[in-house]
């Protein structure tokens, strides 16, 4: 495999073109209008054109991307994650091409990309189940009934998708109709599918993820655990390995049971099987995503591997460059997810140009982005800026080395997450372990909460954040009418 394909953008592109050409591989990267001058345009060997700015005429092209690999001789095609990653359709055009698609069979992507096929799947493996169904419904007399029978508060999901799409909470009977009724209409509109199934809803659950890698060799490994419980509209934000929470024992149950998703499907190469973890510490199997997740780099820095490296050598056939026994945990990694959104106004994206962009020291922090000062951050695609990375011998450290990132990190422009990363690192909760999926809702939706909560780190909070509070009162004063945000100006005050 001497040239390969990027067929995606941004940081992701600019990851993975690294790890090509420390392997000596050629590469090719592809752009849109709105990126024709972007860092993974300018540092692979070749770039070509694919189409329009929005991903719809561009990323998403598949039989353009087909055209161009074939022009230029290319034998490799690494999907990222996004668009086309999980797209079994296209992983077939690109075998038929006889171009490998480096990443899990078009099978795999099929079988779990669906939750009730992926659930049904892994039944045989003894593989914890969340408690409820594993049948697509579309009847709502059927399905209320099923809910009854699984016992309120229920979580009903599209069976086609995730990301919290047509996903619905629903405490009683009385709301059930109204709450399938819109998870449907969600599912339709997103999916094109308006199946749905009814999961058990577990209480103060924490996100999980087992990364995972096999080989064409049968050979399989788990790469240990990423937290990943600090989330937003059901989309992660923070993520830490190891979890604090887990125990030898559970890890190494945990992983198993990965392992085990893997040989369910058959799998060839990197993926993430996500679990929840509940307030007992039983774990329930949530999905599996066939692809290289966002998260990648805190696995790849607490087992010091390249995982993109690791993916190209499957996709030749090689063995996995280490088996279970090789792998250890060496330390802890904190990855903030730094996107341009406006974090006090419901995390909505925030539109501009990065007037001043300086990251912090290399020896700091791992900075996997896309932008350099001056740059616009697109509106056509997701407004994540970078993944802010650190490594420490121990969590407390690394919460510490994070701290100090946050604060050499130098962003004007654009508001951006980096004010709540830090906010989430000098949480009382958050330092202790003591956390779960619910975070934002209990300590940032409504800060006033969280303070009468943790009156007695009032002052360790306030030297912290602030930048935050500061950003609270002058949205304070543009709207003193605003409950909570008055609230939190007086709490200041205060």
């Amino acid at each position: 495999m001497k040239k390969v394909l990027v067929a995606n953008r941004g940081e992701i592109a600019r990851r993975v073109i690294r790890s090509l050409k420390k392997m000596n591989i050629a590469t090719v990267a592809i752009y849109s209008d709105a990126d024709a001058k972007a860092p993974h345009v300018l540092e692979a060997d070749e770039a070509v054109y694919v189409g329009k700015s929005p991903s719809s005429e561009s990323y998403l092209q598949q039989d353009v991307i087909l055209k161009h690999c074939l022009d230029l001789g290319v034998e490799g095609i690494h999907p990222g994650y996004g668009f086309l990653s999980e797209n079994a359709g296209f992983a077939r055009k690109v075998t038929a091409a006889g171009i490998k698609f480096i990443g899990p069979s078009p099978e795999a992507m099929e079988l779990m990309g669906d939750k009730l096929s992926a659930k049904q799947a892994v039944k045989g493996y003894n593989v914890p189940l969340v408690p409820g169904v594993d049948e697509a419904i579309t009847d709502v007399t059927e399905a209320k009934k099923i809910a009854a029978e699984v016992g309120f508060p229920i979580l009903i999901k599209a069976s086609a998708g995730g990301g919290g799409k047509g996903m619905r909470l629903v405490n009683n009977v009385e709301e059930f109709e109204e709450q399938m009724q819109l998870a449907q209409s969600e599912a339709r509109s997103s999916f094109g599918d308006d199946s749905v199934f009814i999961e058990k809803f577990v209480t103060k659950p924490r996100h999980i993820e087992i990364q995972v890698f096999a080989d064409q060799l049968g050979n399989v490994v788990y790469l240990f655990e990423r937290e990943c419980s600090i989330q937003r509209r059901h989309q992660k934000v923070i993520e830490e390995a190891p979890s604090a929470v887990l125990t030898p024992a559970l890890r190494k149950e945990m992983g198993e049971a990965a392992v085990n998703v893997c040989k369910a499907c058959n799998y060839e190469g990197a993926g993430t099987v996500e679990f929840l973890l509940d307030a007992e510490h039983k774990f329930y199997f949530l999905e599996m995503n066939t692809r290289l997740q966002v998260e990648h780099p805190v696995s790849e820095e607490i087992t010091g591997t390249d995982l993109v490296e690791w993916q190209v050598r499957v996709a030749r056939g090689e063995r996995l460059p280490k088996l279970q026994d090789e792998l250890s945990i060496n330390g802890h990694s904190i990855e903030v997810r730094v996107y341009a959104e406006d974090t006090l106004n419901g995390f909505i994206p925030d539109i501009g140009s990065l007037n001043r962009y300086r990251r912090p020291r290399k020896d700091l922090a791992r900075v996997d982005d896309a932008f350099e000062e001056g740059m616009e951050v697109p509106i056509y695609y997701d407004p994540m800026i970078a993944k802010l990375v650190v490594w420490a011998e121990t969590r407390q450290e690394a919460i510490d080395k994070m701290v100090k990132a946050i604060d050499s990190y130098e962003i004007s422009g654009v508001k951006t997450t980096l004010d709540f990363g830090k906010y989430v690192m000098l949480h009382p909760a958050f330092q202790s372990g003591d956390f779960d999926t619910n975070f934002i809702k209990y300590y940032f939706e409504d800060p006033t909460v969280m303070w009468e909560a943790y009156a007695d780190e009032k002052a360790a909070l306030q030297a912290g954040l602030n930048q935050v509070w500061n950003d609270l009162i002058k949205k304070a004063n543009k709207d003193a009418a605003s409950k909570s945000i008055h609230s939190t100006w007086k709490m200041h005050a205060h």
